[in-house]
Order: C-alpha cells, then sequence, then structure tokens
C-alpha cells in the first residue's frame, strides 16, 4: 500500500471516529471548502449544508459507522476510493435505532500542504 492510500485509509477511518465523538470540527477539516455531497432523490449539499445537518443530530443521536475500503487509486493530486458503509443512528432519547448500508464513491484531491481531503462524494446508502 502506497502512501497516498494510506492517508487516505486514515482520512476515512479518523472521519468515523470524530463523526461518533460528534466532533463536527475534524469531520470539516477533512473536506475541502468546495465540497459536495450526492444522494439519491435529493439535490446535491454542499459542506456549509453537511455542517448544518450534522449540528442537527449532534447531541440527539449517536452515530457508528463501517467503512469497508474497496479500492483507492491516486494519481498526482486526485483520489478515487469506493467503499461499502454501514452507518448506524441510535436516538439519545427514544433509543430507536436505524441502519442504512450502502457504497459510496469519493473523489479526493490533495491541499497545497499535501494532506489529502474529501472532495465529492456520492452516497448510495438506503
Amino acid at each position: 500500500m502506497n502512501s497516498d492510500e494510506q492517508q487516505i485509509r486514515q482520512l476515512i477511518d479518523k472521519w468515523g471516529r470524530a463523526t461518533a465523538a460528534g466532533d463536527l470540527k475534524t469531520v470539516l477539516d477533512l473536506m475541502a471548502d468546495d465540497a459536495i455531497f450526492l444522494t439519491p432523490g435529493q439535490p446535491p449539499m454542499s459542506k456549509q449544508a453537511f455542517a448544518a445537518a450534522f449540528k442537527g443530530f449532534s447531541g440527539r443521536a449517536r452515530v457508528e459507522s463501517k467503512s469497508d475500503v474497496k479500492e483507492v487509486h491516486a494519481v498526482g493530486d486526485l483520489a478515487y476510493c469506493w467503499s461499502h458503509i454501514s452507518v448506524v443512528t441510535t436516538s439519545l432519547d427514544t433509543g430507536e435505532r436505524k441502519e442504512r448500508v450502502g457504497y459510496t464513491l469519493t473523489v479526493f484531491r490533495k491541499s497545497p500542504s499535501g494532506s489529502w481531503l474529501l472532495s465529492r462524494d456520492a452516497n448510495l446508502l438506503v
């Protein structure tokens, strides 16, 4: 596994840990300012809209995710990754548990500082 692939896998792990901890700042630091998220049946979501949605469930639900990275390929300052993920959201008020599973295709860009950032994410969870 090359250094770029390791860094991207570490970013994905860090994202999952930060989400579980409700650490929005860390999650936002892992994405480019012009990040776009694509989900079925919804308009594209910007980084700002992502932050607002995160704040909407933070403190009201516990989020646990597992990501099985199938492939990472990096060339120059662009990389893509596809994964199978599972996200379990548990309401802290009611204990209701919802699980969503599916595939994601993510594009990363290398920043001028040399770190990888999430740039585009197509999320097919159902």
